[in-house]
Parts: structure tokens; C-alpha cells; sequence
């Protein structure tokens, strides 16, 4: 097994752990948090993947995809909670 096929399946088993935070978070800004995290760790997986397979162009460019998408998605969580109040009841 290669160096990079251990170090994918790490950072795949470390994935799991935001997704902890995600479903048990206290409040609506860890569950935030949690999603950033994972999406972060998601791209990385991404780049991983593109490292074993040689084709590191094509999954860069779809790492870059995915993290602007996970970045606009946070900002609308957030300005929906800061016009909401934070918190839903």
C-alpha cells in the first residue's frame, strides 16, 4: 500500500470526526463549524485522490469548485442567522 493510499484513508477516517459535531452540536454556530471543517477536509480528500490517480489538474479544479461552494454556503447560513437572530427556537 502506498504512502498516499494510507494518508487518504486517515484524513477519510478523520472525516467522521466534525460530522460528530455536526449531528450532537449544542448549538446551530458548532454545527456551523462542523460543516466548514468537513467541507475543508472533503477538498483535501480531494487533492488526495488527484495525487493517487496522476490526474492532479482535473480533481484541483474540482476541489476549487467545492470549496467555493462550501464557502458561499456558509456565508448564507450565516446571514440567515444573523437575520434571524441566531439561535431557531
Amino acid at each position: 500500500m502506498s504512502f498516499l493510499a494510507v494518508i487518504t484513508a486517515l484524513v477519510a477516517v478523520a472525516l467522521g470526526l466534525p460530522f460528530y459535531r455536526v449531528v450532537k452540536g449544542p448549538t446551530v454556530f458548532d454545527r456551523l463549524v462542523g460543516v466548514g471543517v468537513a467541507g475543508t477536509k472533503t477538498v483535501l480528500l480531494i487533492c488526495l485522490v488527484g495525487f493517487m490517480y496522476g490526474r492532479v489538474d482535473m480533481f484541483i479544479d474540482i476541489a476549487i469548485a467545492y470549496a467555493m461552494l462550501n464557502f458561499l454556503g456558509a456565508i448564507v447560513v450565516a446571514k440567515y442567522l444573523k437575520q434571524t437572530g441566531g439561535e431557531p427556537q
